[in-house]
């Protein structure tokens, strides 16, 4: 059967050919017996996978008999050749069985008085093996006798480890496994007390704290800080990282609270105060931070730069302390020498110097100026060194001379008496009014009888209304009133009756 050796000779044939393009020289043609045998013996179909040995591929083999096995028609009566036959690769050996890498992350998740529970995560690397489970193994602190508390493999990534004694202290660590063995364990970094836990610590710090809080200078500071955890938690205070002065600062915690109190509030105050809550190996930490703020100093100092025209320019520097806070601007005041009353000429100015104008000429200006931040302006004022004078420029004025009036004129009555009557025992009141200049003297009169200082009368005289008020007449106090104003241009008088009437009888009223 020719077509059985066809393979062996393509395959010998590769090489050698490669050869005669590499090589100058022919090869030597190989003797006939070789290719006889090969066509003759028949080939087994288990035989072609066999590789073909090392001395038959190094025969060289001319190009011209390659061909020809190859281009040669089969003979009438024969079976065509079958196409060449590839050669099998030979099987892949199975991959060897390896463990898995280190599971990751083994935590606490809780604890009681008689269990732990624990969570960890998937190992990174797991391998073509895949993962059969997890074994948790535990020993008691300082000992080396680990043993597994799960009899069946654990497939989910966490565990609650029961039926311990309250009050020991444990190692814990988690092992992957597969067909391939037991991965490196992961061990939990401390020892576990089993003691129980009923809620982890956490500070609810309030919304308002969660920034900066800022008091007035002399303010009272009373923050109240929820926080859970059971058993109760221990709580802890630090001020920029140092124990709180409890001279200053008092702490007040109860089971649910923790109150930072401060009576008076001053600037040393401020800082970044850390609380802490810790029950067992839990904890949780909180930081607010409190500013104190007052009142700014006023600017270090004023200057007066120069002054022209009806300007002058001023220069000043800042505070040497701004009150814990910003500086939001300055005010700027200007006093005439002569009445000495301050004005304000700018308000909330955020520069350090500037220039006033429309001051006015002859004057002369001296300049103040305060500090401004949240808290409001500085109780204190700074001067300004050296005083502005606005100098007259070529203009002399000369006021005019006005002739004074003369005002003066002799008393005049400008209401007169007018004659009255009343009852006896009713006080009765006598109205006029003068004008003059200068003021005049006023004296009432009874019958051409000056009055002067007797009690029964009242005599009154304000911005020219004169009166005189006789109190509980009697009969006999009847009459002709006069009023006379004096000065040094003469004199008036005005007169009036009086009637003093008796109040009717009983009987005369009864016949009326």
């Amino acid at each position: 059967m020719p077509s059985k050796p066809a393979p062996m000779k393509k395959a010998a044939a590769k090489k050698p050919a490669k050869k005669e393009e590499k090589a100058p020289e022919p090869a030597p043609e190989p003797a006939p017996a070789v290719a006889a045998p090969v066509e003759a013996v028949p080939v087994p179909a288990e035989a072609e996978a066999v590789p073909v040995p090392a001395e038959a591929e190094a025969v060289p083999v001319p190009a011209e008999a390659e061909a020809a096995p190859a281009e040669a028609a089969p003979a009438e009566g024969e079976a065509p050749a079958a196409p060449p036959a590839e050669e099998p690769k030979p099987p892949t050996p199975p991959p060897p069985n390896e463990p898995t890498s280190v599971p990751l992350d083994l935590f606490i998740e809780d604890k009681n008085e008689t269990s732990v529970t624990i969570i960890w995560s998937q190992p990174e690397v797991v391998g073509p093996s895949g993962l059969d489970g997890y074994t948790i193994e535990v020993c008691k602190d300082g000992t080396e006798d680990w043993k597994a508390v799960n009899e069946d493999l654990q497939k989910a990534s966490r565990y609650v480890i029961k039926n311990l004694t309250t009050g020991d202290r444990l190692r814990i660590r988690v092992v992957a496994v597969n067909v391939g063995g037991r991965s490196p364990p992961v061990t939990f970094p401390e020892t576990v007390q089993v003691k129980g836990v009923a809620d982890r610590p956490k500070v609810r710090l309030p919304r308002f704290l969660r920034q900066r809080y800022v008091a007035h200078n002399g303010a009272k500071i009373n923050l109240t800080i929820p926080f859970i955890g059971k058993p109760k938690p221990v709580v802890t205070w630090l001020k920029d990282g140092q124990p709180l002065d409890t001279t200053r600062v008092n702490i007040r915690t109860s089971d649910r609270d923790s109150i930072l109190f401060i009576r008076t509030a001053e600037r040393l105050d401020s800082g970044v105060y850390e609380m802490c809550v810790k029950v067992d190996d839990f904890e949780d930490k909180a930081s607010l931070i409190l500013q104190i703020v007052e009142l700014p100093g006023p600017p270090a100092s004023v200057k007066l730069v120069d002054s022209w025209g009806f300007n002058a320019a001023l220069e000043w520097t800042p505070p040497k302390h701004n009150g814990n806070t910003e500086i939001t601007g300055y005010t700027i005041q200007k006093a005439d020498k002569k009445t000495g009353d301050w004005f304000t000429v700018l308000e909330h100015y955020h520069r350090l110097n500037a220039t006033i104008s429309d001051l006015i000429m002859g004057n002369t200006y001296k300049f103040r100026a305060f500090s401004e931040n949240k808290c409001g302006t500085s109780e204190d004022a700074t001067i300004a060194k050296g005083e502005a004078s606005i100098l007259k420029t070529g203009i002399n004025y000369k006021p005019p001379k006005y002739q004074e009036r003369d005002y003066s004129e002799p008393p005049k009555f400008t209401t007169n008496l007018n004659d009255r009557a009343t009852t006896v025992g009713y006080s009765t009141k006598l109205l006029c009014s003068v004008r003059g200049s200068p003021k005049p003297k006023v004296m009432w009169m009874k019958n051409q009888m000056i009055i002067g200082d007797d009690p029964k009368y009242r005599q009154i005289c304000v911005q020219g209304i004169c009166s005189l008020e006789i109190r509980k007449p009697g009969s006999f106090d009847g009459g002709v009133y006069s009023c006379k104003a004096k000065n040094d241009h003469g004199e008036a008088t005005v007169s009036c009756k009086l009637e003093v009437k008796h109040p009717a009888a009983p009987a005369d009223a009864a016949k009326k």
